[in-house]
C-alpha cells in the first residue's frame, strides 16, 4: 500500500507564538507506516511558495502550515485548482481564514481536525490578479492594513486602536460600482469585497458572508462623523455591522471599481498599490482545506448550550 505524503510547512519568525515543538508534535501524531512526512522550515520570503509548488508537483495529499496569516496565504494561493489539500495550525495575529472556517486557534486542537481528514472545498476571489480568501478592500480598511503592517505588535487591541487613532482624519473616496445586477456610484469609507464574513480579529465585515456560495458579499459603509466611529466600531466587533444605516451590500459574483485615483487596495490584509479600475471575481470550488466536521460542530455547540443551561440551573 503507498503511502499518503504530508508537507508541514513552518515559518519559524511568523506570527506570535513559539513552534519549536510543532515538529515533534505532528510526527508523533501521524502514523509512519500509513503517511511518508516531510518537515520544511521556510528560510526567506517566497520559501513556503516554492515549498507548496513542488508538493504540489509530486503528487502529496496534504500540506500543512504553522505560521501567520501571510504563510497561510502564500501556500493557500499555490494549492488552488489542485488536488492537494491545505491543513492549518494557526500562529498568527488575525488568522482570519482559519476563524472563518472554525480552526481553533489551539496547535494541538487543530491538529486534531487535520488528522480527521474532513475537507471543505471553499471559493477564492481574484483582484487585479492578486488571489485573496477571505476580503479585498478599499478606503479605510486598505489605510489600516498598510499601517498595520508597520506594528510590530499584532492582534486585535492593536488593530481597534489604529482605527480608532486613524478613522477621524481619513478621506473618503467616490467609487462605480459595476456588478451583476446594474451598477452604481458611492461615496465610501470602506468598500469591502467580502468571500469571508471577517478581515480577521473577529472583526466581521460581512456577516451574511459564505465561502462557498460562489458569490463576495461587496460591504459599502458610507463615510463617518467623529460620533458614529465608536458604536460603528463595535458592531464590527460585534457581527452587527449590517445593521449600521450606513451600511449598504451587494452580493455578485463579478465586479468592476472604478475609483478617483490610484491607490492602495489590500488583499486579506496585505496592503498592495493599484491602479484606477479594479476588476475583482470570486473563483467557486477553488481550494481544498482541513475543517472541522459538521458533526463535530454540532456537538460542541450543544456542549455550550448544555453548560450554559447548567450555569443558569445552578
Amino acid at each position: 500500500m503507498e503511502k499518503e505524503k504530508v508537507c508541514l510547512i513552518i515559518n519559524p519568525i511568523s506570527g506570535t507564538e513559539s513552534k519549536k515543538n510543532i515538529p515533534e508534535m505532528v510526527a508523533a501524531a501521524y502514523d509512519q507506516k500509513k503517511f511518508e512526512l516531510v518537515i520544511r522550515i521556510t528560510g526567506y520570503p517566497g520559501h513556503a511558495t516554492e515549498i507548496a509548488r513542488q508538493a504540489v508537483k509530486e503528487h502529496y495529499r496534504y500540506v500543512l502550515t504553522a505560521g501567520g496569516d501571510g504563510t497561510v496565504n502564500e501556500v493557500a494561493r499555490t494549492l488552488i485548482n489542485s488536488n492537494t489539500t491545505l491543513g492549518i495550525i494557526p500562529f498568527g495575529s488575525g488568522n482570519g481564514l482559519a476563524r472563518e472556517l472554525d480552526i481553533p486557534m489551539d496547535a494541538e486542537k487543530a491538529l486534531q481536525i487535520i488528522l480527521s481528514g474532513n475537507s471543505r472545498t471553499i471559493d477564492y476571489g481574484i483582484a487585479n490578479d492578486q488571489i485573496f480568501f477571505c476580503t479585498c478592500g478599499f478606503g479605510f480598511d486598505a489605510f489600516i492594513s498598510d499601517k498595520f503592517a508597520e506594528e510590530k505588535k499584532r492582534g486585535p487591541l492593536g488593530y481597534l486602536r489604529n482605527i480608532l487613532e486613524s478613522a477621524v482624519d481619513f478621506k473618503s473616496e467616490e467609487y462605480e460600482l459595476i456588478h451583476d445586477e446594474g451598477s452604481l456610484k458611492e461615496r465610501a469609507f470602506v468598500l469591502t469585497c467580502a468571500n469571508a464574513s471577517q478581515y480577521g480579529n473577529e472583526a466581521y465585515i460581512a456577516p451574511g458572508a459564505s465561502m462557498d456560495d460562489g458569490k463576495m458579499n461587496v460591504s459599502i459603509l458610507k463615510p463617518l462623523n467623529a460620533l458614529e466611529i465608536p458604536q460603528t466600531t463595535l458592531q464590527l466587533f460585534t457581527k452587527n455591522i449590517d445593521k449600521n444605516s450606513k451600511m449598504t451590500t451587494l452580493v455578485t459574483q463579478k465586479l468592476t471599481i472604478n475609483r478617483e485615483r490610484k491607490g492602495l487596495m489590500h488583499v486579506d490584509g496585505e496592503p498592495v498599490e493599484t491602479g484606477r479600475e479594479i476588476n475583482v471575481e470570486i473563483i467557486q470550488k477553488g481550494l481544498k482545506v482541513l475543517v472541522p466536521s459538521v458533526e463535530k460542530k454540532k456537538k460542541e455547540t450543544e456542549n455550550i448550550f448544555s453548560s450554559l443551561t447548567r450555569w443558569f440551573n445552578e
